[in-house]
């Protein structure tokens, strides 16, 4: 029965077209159909014809005039009819006596134009306005439906997510096993009296996964998906938020057993109270409806709540407290294998070349998260086919990955002679102290092709492996490196540029980090002075709280000035000693523009040779 009521058409909506179509018809019909035989004539034509007894009789009305002739129409063996426009003549209806022209009229009262024109044309025009820019946004914005939750429902079929789409977090994944396992088997958790978690939140950086984890959950255990952003929630009109709230918690306890995931969690559940400039009334009801809700849903009918976030520090503590909340996925950036891992799932689709080692890939990308390999495949993927290449192999991946890092190439933007020595001297120091210094990333490449939105060359170095924990050695050593390019500079040309803006920021700040949160200065002990909370998921950026003396915050400068300057110093001594390979290497990269990090090791042999053993 359902079989053969999908195959009957369902009939098309009216659109415009059909009523100006209909409109235009009736004209037509009105026109040739229903008005067969109508002479127009002029006025003057109309009185010769009333002087010369030809008008049989005529009908005035305020425009117009319509009679009928004493002439008899072949077809219809009928008076003709005719029509002219009426002017305003005094002796018109003397005429029509003399001449024994039988005539009438007829009042036309004013009062239907004046309520047509004043009422009923206005509401007409804005009921289609209104109509118009309703049906632009969609049926979820009429009136009645602003409390109606904007959740999409997805079903199993719909989703089609995994855990075999899922790679690189299989820590995260382990933890949301037992999820899954009472999604399908929730007698075996009920015959013990256990009670699964009500909620569960994802933290991770942006990229990382968290919205293709909670979908393949869904996808795991066979259950319908509720997805909703936080800001969704939050309208201009008071108590919208709180009714959308009720309806999506209403319309999940229809379809459990499933899962209500809130994504960007912290645009809705932030900490309320905090703001110095007062709160969000609406956002803080529907806040608080949330929090009502949870607490009064039953997780053992089978709906679980999930939600994402990458500023787990903005969220209200009512959210994270026992009974809500109460289990943290951290969905962190992958390692070495991780990524791996996640290459090959994106890999999948694409044509590679068969002794293409996606290990080595992974191994050139540390830091990089889910979607930042996804985004990689692609541009490799691309420059491949721009290339005419029938497979992606590793000098295209190996340019995504530049392009990624440090921007679109610009070989068409022109440089004067002058600043081309300047920057393949910065990009020298740069790569000659990394070369020179005992704990620093080997050199994967030298480029002086400019790149981005500012940068005219830059300096890869490739990371042996991942790592977790820096020492005072290693950091030092990194400011050592940011400060090469400058001091090269210094030293050649006796002048400085602007080029080392951003090497000067980054080296600030990892002396800032040094003496303010990590303990490395003799002369502030072991003390903290970043009370700020971890902002960007423990990334850092939010205006710390300032909780110690004036007099305090002077030695912190001073102790960041020291850590700087002991380390220019002993930069311009490695340079001072190297200048002849610094130069050498400079001429290389004006001539080539690009050094490869194998090229790069074979030109300090010569140099070394060359200069009497002063190389690294």
């Amino acid at each position: 029965m359902f079989e053969n009521f999908k195959k009957i058409k369902m009939p098309k909506k009216f659109s415009a077209w059909h009523i100006v179509i209909a409109v235009g018809f009736f004209i037509l019909l009105q026109l040739y159909l229903l008005n067969p035989g109508v002479r127009d004539v002029s006025y003057s034509e109309f009185k010769r014809l009333v002087r010369e007894g030809t008008v049989l009789e005529c009908h005035i009305t305020n425009t117009v005039i319509r009679g009928k002739l004493r002439e008899i129409e072949r077809e219809t063996r009928k008076n003709v009819v005719f029509i002219t426009a009426r002017v305003d003549d005094p002796d018109l209806v003397k005429e029509l006596e003399f001449v024994g022209v039988k005539y009438s009229g007829n009042y036309e009262s004013p009062w239907f134009k004046t309520f047509f024109f004043t009422w009923v044309m206005p509401l007409l025009i804005l009921f289609i306005i209104w109509r118009f820019i309703f049906k632009r946004f969609g049926p979820a914005s009429s009136i009645m439906s602003f409390g109606k939750s904007k959740g999409r429902l997805y079903a199993q079929e719909d989703l089609n997510i995994t855990f075999d789409d899922v790679a690189g977090i299989d820590e995260a994944k382990e933890e949301l096993q037992e999820i899954i396992e009472f999604l399908k088997t929730p007698e075996k958790f009920r015959a013990l009296g256990g009670k699964i978690p009500k909620g569960v939140l994802l933290l991770g950086a942006p990229g990382t996964g968290k919205t293709l984890l909670a979908k393949a959950v869904a996808g795991e255990a066979g259950v319908p998906f509720f997805n909703m952003s936080g800001s969704e929630f939050v309208e201009m009109f008071v108590g919208v938020g709180a009714a959308r709230v009720r309806d999506l918690f209403n319309q999940a306890d229809q379809k459990a057993p499933c899962i209500i995931f809130i994504d960007e969690l912290d645009a809705l559940g932030k900490a309320r109270g905090v703001n110095p400039m007062g709160g969000h009334d609406e956002r803080e009801q529907t806040l608080n409806q949330l929090l009502v809700e949870m607490d009064g849903f039953d997780s053992n009918k089978g709906v679980i709540i999930m939600g994402a976030t990458n500023r787990p520090e903005m969220l209200d503590p009512a959210l994270l407290r026992p009974g809500r909340f109460d289990r943290q996925v951290v969905v962190d950036r992958p390692d070495l294998h991780g990524r791996e891992a996640i290459l090959k799932v994106h890999a999948k689709g694409v044509k590679l070349e068969k002794d293409l080692d996606l290990h080595s890939v992974a191994a050139m990308t540390p830091g990089f998260v889910g979607a930042d390999l996804a985004n990689l495949v692609n541009e490799a993927a691309l420059l491949a086919a721009r290339r005419n290449k029938k497979a992606v192999g590793m000098p295209e991946f190996e340019e995504a990955i530049d392009r990624i890092m440090a921007g679109l190439e610009k070989k068409k933007r022109l440089m004067n002679k002058k600043e081309k020595e300047i920057v393949a001297h910065h990009e020298s120091g740069h790569a000659l102290i990394a070369c020179s210094v005992p704990h620093a990333d080997p050199v994967r490449k030298i480029s002086m092709i400019p790149r981005g939105i500012g940068a005219l060359g830059y300096t890869l170095q490739k990371p042996t492996e991942d790592r977790y924990l820096m020492t005072k050695a290693e950091l030092l050593d990194r400011i050592a490196i940011l400060l090469g390019g400058r001091v090269s500079e210094e030293i050649i040309f006796n002048e400085i540029s602007t080029g080392a803006q951003n090497d000067l920021e980054k080296a600030t700040e990892i002396a800032k980090m040094m003496v303010k949160e990590y303990g490395m200065s003799e002369k502030m002990g072991l003390v903290t002075f970043e009370q700020g909370d971890r902002p960007l998921f423990l990334g850092g950026g939010f205006a710390a709280k300032k909780e110690y003396s004036e007099e305090t915050a002077r030695e912190i400068d001073l102790e960041i000035k020291k850590i700087i300057d002991e380390t220019l110093q002993r930069v311009r001594n490695i340079l001072t000693e190297k200048k002849e390979i610094l130069k050498g290497m400079a001429h290389t990269l004006m001539e080539k523009e690009v050094i490869e990090g194998a090229e790069l090791k074979k030109l300090l042999e010569e140099l070394h040779k060359t200069n009497g053993g002063k190389g690294p």
